[in-house]
């Protein structure tokens, strides 16, 4: 059989959009589904925010991209931005979440390297971990299913029980640059960490000079209710990586750092041809625009809090099929007792569009703009299939 146009790596479900409205998309024969996937959390505003469109249309007809040799009023006006609301001094533009991480492995590890200990070159990181699929943040985890037929991996790396702070206390060695980890889980199976942990991993970068690093690529942009997710832990990273909501559906992404933790990237240690392009700053800069303020902040929070109460009360009529719910804000999972992927394949079915996780949960990531509506149309529509769904037969 032919290969597909498509390289075939997804296995691509029937749904094929070709138009959204907010939190709807509407398929290439006008069937309409309820979008609590978001783009994998990326449509943040949903589909067709008039606000975003706007900027990117205003953009894309004044000046789309130019080559990073020459000055970026747009990428300055938005890396202030960003460090004005965050704990960064200094921003490196991507145009994905995978490219993000990588130039903050890159910040972790040129930072030893310019004190003259380029032997602290290894990142503790945590199992059912998600960083992207480039040769590095394949490397920095351990699931088979991220690294069969790609090695020689890349070295660096040491794995621990995420969430077990002594045994990453007890990894630390003397070739430790820092720790790489995502506050919140997200392909992982949405799993915060506890405050103690980030605060004991926090502790011992200060006491010993290593990198805090923080992949928030899912769990940023006010998904949990605060802009990132670290506000919420009282600590901050030395250096973090950003992205699928931070262009509200257009491909964008950021590195965010220290001075300290950056003082080893100087000129000719990093680039991107399109990162920082002038339409991505625009979209970035719109999307801030809406979010960035405790208002918006708090919806989030409160909308994020009638979700989970209104599934925590559904669940015991279908305690079959559901256990519990977890997560924060607008980033939540539902974990199941029967095969989740299953599931959300029949969800899709019946129009509401979900995105399955490890640790067999599924993720709920609706827009951050949805309105109670959309709250009690995707409750009552999970509560009709869970109602009529027939677990399938064990293999």
């Amino acid at each position: 059989m032919a290969i597909t146009p498509l390289m075939p790596v997804y296995p691509r479900s029937p749904v094929r959009p070709v138009r959204g409205e907010g939190a709807y998309l509407i398929g290439e024969n006008g069937e309409r589904y309820l979008d609590f996937a978001s783009g994998i959390a990326v449509n943040l505003l949903g589909h067709g925010h008039p606000h975003l469109t706007k900027a990117i249309q205003e953009q894309a007809a004044t000046l789309i991209h130019v080559s990073n040799l020459y000055g970026s009023p747009q990428g300055e006006a938005l890396a202030q931005r960003l460090i004005d609301l965050t704990f960064a001094d200094t921003v490196f533009f991507t145009n994905s979440g995978a490219e993000a991480v990588e130039c903050a492995i890159k910040t972790a590890r040129r930072y030893h390297h310019a004190k003259g200990n380029a032997h602290k070159h290894t990142l503790i990181t945590f199992t059912n971990a998600f960083h992207g699929r480039t040769m590095a943040t394949i490397s920095a985890t351990d699931q088979p299913k991220l690294r069969d037929g790609f090695a020689p991996l890349l070295e660096g790396f040491t794995v621990v029980e995420f969430d077990n702070l002594d045994a990453a206390l007890a990894a630390v060695d003397d070739n430790t640059a820092g720790f790489l980890l995502e506050p919140v889980q997200g392909e992982g199976g949405i799993k915060p960490a506890s405050q103690s942990f980030i605060k004991g991993l926090r502790q011992v970068c200060d006491e010993k000079d290593l990198m805090l690093v923080f992949d928030e690529v899912q769990c940023g942009v006010a998904r949990t209710g605060t802009l990132y997710a670290y506000e919420q832990y009282g600590v901050e990273p030395d250096i973090m990586a950003t992205a699928k909501g931070i262009g509200g559906g257009f491909p964008m992404g950021a590195c965010l750092a220290t001075e300290k933790a950056a003082a080893g990237m100087v000129i000719g240690t990093h680039g991107s041809t399109y990162g920082g392009n002038p339409l991505a700053m625009a979209a970035g800069q719109a999307v801030l625009d809406v979010v960035a303020n405790d208002e918006f902040m708090a919806s989030v929070r409160a909308t994020g809090e009638r979700l989970r109460s209104a599934l925590e009360q559904m669940i015991p009529n279908h305690d079959q099929l559901f256990e519990s719910v977890r997560g924060m804000g607008l980033m939540l999972g539902i974990k199941m007792k029967t095969d989740s992927r299953a599931f959300v394949t029949y969800l899709r079915e019946r129009g509401i569009l979900t995105v399955a996780a490890g640790d067999n949960v599924m993720r709920v990531l609706p827009p951050l703009v949805i309105e109670e509506s959309h709250i009690r149309e995707f409750v009552d529509g999970l509560s009709a299939a869970a109602a009529d769904y027939e677990v399938p037969a064990a293999a």
